[in-house]
């Protein structure tokens, strides 16, 4: 199993930027999807944005897509995730995680589709 270890989660005000890392403990074969995914209290997790490793190919949510940006370090195994003027409902507990997404449109967006997850970063914007 991958072992995913998230960092930088911290407490901003509105129009803020964070930049969130995922450590990740064992090498990614390109047939992986790593996936960035937040959780607020009361809500669904919810999809933030995906890389696929292999391609380089990039989703990101429509809720952050001008604000928020994913990327690997491949050199370092690290997945980061960029995020911009931070809006109050941004605030969430923010989960990394990896797996192979069957191939439909949208797959990348089912929490259900990832094998691993990290314990989570919490980002606050006041």
């Amino acid at each position: 199993h991958v072992q995913l270890v998230e960092s930088g989660g911290d407490s901003v005000q509105a129009g803020g930027s964070l930049r969130l890392s995922c450590e990740i403990s064992l090498y990614i074969y390109s047939s992986y999807c790593m996936g960035w995914f937040r959780q607020a209290p009361g809500k669904e997790r919810e999809a933030v944005a995906a890389h696929y490793t292999g391609t380089a190919t990039t989703y990101i949510a429509d809720s952050v897509k001008g604000r928020f940006a994913i990327s690997e370090d491949n050199a370092k195994n690290i997945l980061y995730l960029q995020m911009n003027n931070l809006q109050p409902e941004d605030t969430a507990m923010y989960y990394c995680a990896s797996g192979n997404p069957s191939l439909y449109e949208g797959s990348w967006k089912v929490p259900a589709e990832y094998d691993d997850w990290g314990q989570g970063t919490q980002v606050t914007v006041s």
